[in-house]
């Protein structure tokens, strides 16, 4: 049985289900707006869900999705919860130049902002892809004015992942004395390997039983579960795309018993949105400052 008093912290990458990595080879970014959108339903039936069980939760969007979309922009953060960027385009930021990292997170703040009527203060990259080949981009979020980040996913992994990393919160350093916190996705020790449990496909893939005795590895080690989910996921009934086998496993497996999987959690732990970890933080920072 989950503690009273711990909370873990709950997100939401929004994104369209033709935007998804898996599909890139498939899906040209220039031929989104021809494809049938489903964020907009798909996205208030995770809401309400979360209202369902007074969960509150940090929203990353997609740019693309800000833009065309802003009353549901504005309907999440009516609703209490917190919203955050998750790049423009969605490409791999691997894939990209600091300077065109720079210019689509740019672009995503501003569309963001504009349909939240708020500053935006964290930021996800696209398939976790903050990599080896990316460890640029965390000096860019900062210069840009994000507060924190939640994209290294310290995994093996084919399309992302930072072995060796961090499991649980650190700070990026940079040269002038800045730091930016950066959160990880959930993961848990097994004989010696560090897995992914508790977000996304794992949630999905896992028995409930591995993801609650995930949580309980995570509690005893006095951390927090950081759980994420995309709102196609509770949609079984999306177009399907002809991709390949791989892609395909990945994204449509178990998407019938998704819903039932985040409902376990919403009635089993507590969370909140990445935005009260902050806040609590600086709270602590100004008492240790008083004192």
């Amino acid at each position: 049985m989950a503690s009273p008093d711990r909370y873990h912290i709950l997100s939401v990458d929004v994104e369209d289900y033709f935007q998804v990595e898996a599909f890139a080879d498939y899906v040209r970014v220039d031929s989104w707006d021809s494809w049938p959108s489903r964020v907009e339903r798909n996205t208030r039936r995770v809401l309400e869900l979360f209202a369902r069980y007074d969960a509150k939760a940090t929203f990353f969007f997609v740019g693309w999705v800000a833009e065309r979309f802003p009353s549901l922009v504005r309907e999440v953060r009516a609703q209490g919860h917190e919203v955050a960027c998750h790049s423009y385009w969605h490409q791999c930021i691997y894939k990209l130049t600091p300077e065109q990292f720079k210019a689509d997170t740019e672009r995503a703040i501003v569309v963001i902002e504009q349909a939240a009527g708020t500053a935006v203060k964290g930021y996800r990259a696209p398939s976790w892809s903050i990599t080896r080949q990316s460890l640029w981009a965390p000096e860019i979020l900062k210069e840009l004015g994000f507060v924190y980040d939640s994209s290294v996913f310290p995994v093996h992994h084919d399309l992302y992942g930072l072995p060796g990393a961090k499991r649980f919160p650190y700070q990026h350093s940079f040269r002038d004395g800045s730091v930016l916190p950066e959160y990880p996705p959930t993961t848990v020790k097994i004989a010696g390997a560090t897995l992914p449990a508790a977000g996304g496909g794992y949630l999905r893939l896992m028995p409930l039983s591995f993801t609650d005795w995930a949580f309980r590895q995570v509690e005893s080690a006095g951390e927090r579960v950081v759980v994420y989910f995309h709102p196609w996921e509770v949609d079984p009934e999306q177009p399907r795309i002809a991709a390949r086998l791989k892609s395909r496993f990945r994204h449509y497996t178990n998407l019938k018993q998704m819903e039932h999987r985040v409902t376990h959690l919403l009635q089993t732990y507590k969370f909140k949105p990445f935005r009260d970890l902050i806040e609590e933080g600086s709270q602590e920072d100004q008492v240790a400052i008083a004192s």
